[in-house]
């Protein structure tokens, strides 16, 4: 190694890729404080605004996603996208000359890690779902480690270079020492009364979304508690659904910045089955109604929750059920203790902690090698 370590980031688009990436970069940075980390990313995606917020920088390639069909018309200029990326990221591979790249899914850690790998700098891939993408299961044969979440990741890749780390989740989640009553305090909410998280992702969930919306006077009329995330999207109409019903207790916003302190303030959460907030979730040994999105490749978000709810430590709504049991199956739960408690305890057996450490550990091992 030369006068100091360089690494490579790549990927995002939603925050269950960006924030693991940063846990990541700030494990690899707390064991080699004068490390170099450069981000790689999607222009217009979130992680060019959340990367720079972290403290690191980012570089933006314009890759996009493929278009269903495959074959429509349209893909020819993603595919064109593509190589443009491929091309800038050797450029910039050369110039900034890392030791090790990383990817965590999303549209830009296809290029930039292929680039990588083409150019002989060893590649290590976080895959965070119980399936894996059509990105990092091309990308395997390239990549010198691949850190998993789940077992019976074999079915994808090669089994000698699997390694179960767990995902890595937002350092401020686990640090949070408020108690219940203090955390309900802090967020301005009744200390006493049940109270929901519903979080349907960084960018929101529309089937989530227009259940609660149809749902808050019955949360009103049982004295219920909705810290209720919308995403961007959402946020100006499910506020105005809010203000139409008179409601006090169903508060929607478009984003929550503290998720610490929700996630304390809350009995159950109602979420979207994403890797991330799954993890989150098993670490933080919350009871919870996960709502797979259909939205995603190869249905993960389904295989995710099922992994949660066939071993009794979450429970599962069907997206297509949502609008007309969701409300019902919220109110049932966080009004039962003995289902909460049951759901707390099994969810906390399958987390894995220090993901973020040992990953960052395993790129010390490929430069070392």
């Amino acid at each position: 190694m030369e006068n100091e370590l360089r690494v490579i980031i790549s990927g995002g688009g939603t925050g269950g890729h960006i924030f693991p990436a940063i846990s990541i970069a700030n494990a690899v940075k707390a064991k080699c404080p004068d490390a170099k980390i450069l981000f790689v990313g999607a222009n217009g995606r979130m992680e060019m605004t959340k990367v720079p917020e972290a403290g690191y920088n980012i570089e933006g390639l314009p890759v996009r996603g493929l278009i269903r069909p495959l074959w429509n018309p349209k893909n020819i200029g993603v595919m064109i996208d593509f190589f443009r990326s491929k091309f800038m990221v050797k450029k910039l591979i050369k110039s900034f000359r890392p030791h090790v790249a990383v990817g965590v899914g999303g549209y830009a850690s296809a290029p930039t890690l292929n680039a990588a790998a083409d150019l002989g700098v060893p590649c290590l891939i976080q895959e965070q779902n119980s399936y894996a993408g059509v990105t990092n299961k091309t990308l395997a044969r390239k990549a010198k480690k691949i850190c998993v979440a789940y077992d019976g990741m074999e079915r994808f890749f090669p089994a000698d270079k699997i390694i179960k780390t767990g995902n890595p989740v937002r350092q401020g989640l686990l640090a949070n020492s408020m108690t219940r009553a203090e955390a309900r305090e802090a967020l301005g909410l009744n200390t006493d009364l049940p109270t929901i998280l519903v979080i349907g992702g960084s960018l929101g969930a529309r089937t989530i979304n227009n259940a609660l919306a149809a749902g808050i006077s019955r949360f009103e009329e049982r004295n219920i508690q909705v810290i209720w995330q919308t995403g961007k999207y959402y946020a100006e109409d499910c506020e105005k659904k809010a203000r139409e019903a008179g409601a006090k207790l169903v508060r929607p916003q478009a984003f929550i910045s503290d998720m610490a302190t929700a996630y304390k303030a809350a009995d159950i959460v109602i979420s979207r089955a994403g890797a991330s907030s799954i993890s989150e979730l098993c670490l933080l040994g919350k009871a919870s109604i996960l709502v797979p999105s259909p939205n995603v490749a190869e249905d993960h978000q389904t295989k995710n929750a099922k992994a949660l709810s066939d071993r009794g430590a979450a429970l599962f709504v069907p997206d297509s059920m949502a609008e007309k049991t969701l409300v019902e199956e919220a109110i049932a739960l966080v009004s039962d203790a003995a289902q909460i408690t049951k759901l707390e305890v099994e969810v906390s057996k399958l987390a894995l902690r220090d993901s973020a450490d040992i990953i960052a550990d395993e790129v010390l091992k490929l430069v070392r090698k």
